[in-house]
Parts: C-alpha cells; sequence; structure tokens
C-alpha cells in the first residue's frame, strides 16, 4: 500500500469516520452529527486514503503555540500494522501550523508504543489534571394521560 495523506476535510469520508469512532471505547455510538462538527472545529485533521478509499484519520485541537491535544487516532482495521497511525501523528506535529506547539497530549488505552516512538511519556503530575464532563441527560419518564 502506498498510502496518501491529505488535511482537507472535504476529501473525508465521514460515512467511515462515524462507524469507526462509533465502534470505539473512548467514544461509543457518538452521533454522525458530533463526529463530523468535532473535525470540522478542530485545529487540523489528517486523513489517509488507499486507491481513493480512506484508511486512517487524526485530529488535533490546538492554541497553535501552548498545546494540541491529538484525538481520534484511527486506522481501519484492514491497513493496520503499516506504521499509518505514526505517519499521520508525525505529519500532524510536522505541520507549520502547529509544529512550534510547547506540549501535545493524549489518552490512549492500548497505544502506548505507537506514541513512545514519537516521543510522547506518559504524564509526570497527572495529579495536576483535571476534567469536567458535562452530566448525562437522564431520558424522559413517559407521560401518564390523566384517564379522562
Amino acid at each position: 500500500m502506498t498510502p496518501v495523506f491529505t488535511f482537507d476535510l472535504e476529501k473525508f469520508d465521514f460515512t467511515a469516520v462515524h462507524e469507526w469512532l462509533a465502534s470505539t471505547y473512548w467514544s461509543p455510538g457518538i452521533s454522525p452529527e458530533k463526529v463530523e462538527k468535532g473535525f470540522r472545529a478542530s485545529t487540523l485533521c489528517i486523513g489517509a486514503f488507499d486507491g481513493g478509499r480512506q484508511v486512517g484519520m487524526a485530529r488535533c485541537v490546538s492554541d497553535t503555540t501552548r498545546f494540541a491535544y491529538l484525538a481520534d487516532v484511527y486506522v481501519d482495521i484492514t491497513a493496520r500494522k503499516q506504521g499509518l497511525a505514526k505517519e499521520m501523528v508525525r505529519r500532524l506535529m510536522e505541520h507549520p501550523l502547529v509544529a512550534d506547539v510547547d506540549a501535545w497530549y493524549l489518552r490512549t488505552l492500548d497505544a502506548h508504543a505507537v506514541y513512545a516512538a514519537l516521543d510522547y511519556e506518559p504524564i509526570q503530575n497527572p495529579e495536576s489534571f483535571m476534567v469536567r464532563r458535562r452530566p448525562a441527560v437522564p431520558s424522559a419518564a413517559p407521560l401518564r394521560g390523566s384517564g379522562g
């Protein structure tokens, strides 16, 4: 495979991107609308293509100076074990828009070796990081008629 990489979101196959992300541990069941909105609001996105078919993607959110957050790095099962994830991340980090960012962050449960090869390391003081999550929206109780 000779992959072609692009930063042009207009070339992305958002149907495939949604299917991939909806099946991951980090965004199970995400809606197609949220997927596309997230990519379009990101600082920079990259897609990998083989014969015109999208086989991978990654994105970053950044202020372009101090921080960048790497998200949604995914390679289709048919294209794994060929270095595509590492290459997409490398190309993102070297892009002129974010090449001078001071610190890159990411979360992963299972791809530490991929990122370690690109000089990522565990956060030194994880106790200094915090998160705020939007509360889950409770499902509406069924309406009951008054009987009359």
